[in-house]
């Protein structure tokens, strides 16, 4: 007897079998012209492009994402357990040298740096599973926010047409996020760093790429050299600087209080969200 997954993932897959020789090639060939006017030689979409199909595991992880919310307790157990702390206490004894030059190099804090690339990856053991041309175009293809996955996809083609990975590289999360950092291509473009001095901005295999190209996004989004992202308050003070907020992140418990300055808000660039920007300057704080 098929599961429930096994049903959900075959319903998805039928449609697709139907229109993948029609309107998905038409789709990626519109693709391809596009990229082709920003830049992208023909061959690069067409070795790409090669005997693709849509993936039904993507459109269903985008179709039946869990629709909860945690509290803050429940995320911090989640994203914070102790073993991401020792490992991250061990990582940073191991680029101990490597996170004070990039730190001095884009006035970063190295806890901050090291946090993101725990929390993001766990320290670089999961790079993603997915092949992101794959990924990107199905999503562009059949996703709730096509035009968004389209410009990753040329933009993912721009990383293959200007050497910087192999498409074998391409690796990601079934949404597009690559490497050990989770870049967009987008991402990658403007911020990936070849600090290793490679020739090659590589997020996939190198530490220094990765832990300065986490850096590099978090300076070009107004990091604040020599601050911090933020402290636990006993109560919330009468006058603050400009930028500071008062955060309160459990409402079971209103006397667990943060003062964020504004470099709590440049952590949000990389998640929107305020409790993973509180993981990340908490799992910093621990393990530097």
């Amino acid at each position: 007897m098929l599961c429930r997954r096994s049903l959900i993932a075959a319903s998805i897959a039928l449609p697709f079998a139907a229109q993948a020789q029609g309107s998905f090639r038409s789709f990626l060939a519109e693709v391809s012209r596009e990229a082709w006017a920003a830049g992208v030689p023909s061959r690069i979409s067409a070795s790409a492009f090669l005997g693709l199909m849509p993936d039904p595991e993507v459109i269903e992880r985008d179709q039946t994402q869990p629709e909860f919310t945690l509290t803050w307790a429940q995320y911090r157990a989640r994203v914070l357990p102790p073993s991401r702390i020792a490992n991250g206490r061990q990582a940073f004894l191991d680029n101990t040298s490597l996170l004070h030059n990039i730190g001095l190099n884009y006035g970063v804090d190295p806890g901050v740096i090291l946090a993101i690339w725990g929390i993001e990856s766990n320290y670089g053991a999961n790079k993603g599973k997915f092949q992101l041309i794959r990924s990107l175009a199905t999503l562009a293809y059949q996703g709730r926010r096509g035009g968004y996955f389209k410009s990753e996809l040329i933009n993912a083609l721009k990383i293959l047409a200007d050497g910087y990975a192999t498409q074998d590289m391409l690796l990601s999360g079934w949404a597009g996020a690559m490497g050990q950092p989770q870049f967009m291509p987008s991402s990658y473009l403007k911020s990936a760093v070849d600090f290793e001095g490679t020739g090659r901005r590589d997020i996939w295999n190198s530490v220094p790429d990765t832990l300065a190209s986490i850096a590099n996004y978090l300076a070009q989004h107004g990091w604040q050299r020599g601050e911090s992202w933020g402290e636990p308050v006993t109560y919330s003070p009468g006058s603050m600087a400009p930028g500071d907020k008062i955060l309160t992140p459990d409402a079971a418990s209103p006397d667990l209080i943060y003062l964020t300055h504004p470099n709590f808000g440049v952590i949000k660039r990389y998640n929107p969200s305020d409790f993973y920007a509180l993981a990340v300057g908490l799992l910093a704080d621990a393990v530097v």
